[in-house]
């Protein structure tokens, strides 16, 4: 999970930053990834949920998603936040 907020001037930017790498995960569709992304109720934070099977190429080796993440470094507002979450359960959260 990462959760990090953009400056407010910034969310339209991060939205359509985030619907082109989505755009491209769809176009491609790589094996083993699933990933979500969230905007949170203070309109300028968001979360992602990113879970790897395993031999899955990490999202940060495609082009387009290093892209998204230099952008993203120019236009958060302190530093994102990574954990990791280890599953207690899940109900067809991962098979959409």
């Amino acid at each position: 999970m990462v959760r990090y907020k953009v400056k407010p001037e910034h969310v339209g930017e991060n939205e359509a930053a985030l619907k082109e790498v989505f755009a491209n995960i769809e176009r491609e569709q790589p094996a083993g990834i699933h990933y979500a992304s969230f905007k949170l109720a203070d309109g300028v934070s968001f979360v992602a949920l990113v879970h790897l099977e395993e031999g899955a190429t990490p999202l940060t080796e495609y082009p387009y998603f290093q892209k998204f993440q230099a952008n993203l470094m120019e236009i958060v507002d302190g530093q994102p936040a990574q954990e990791v979450l280890e599953s207690v359960g899940t109900y067809n959260f991962l098979d959409e």
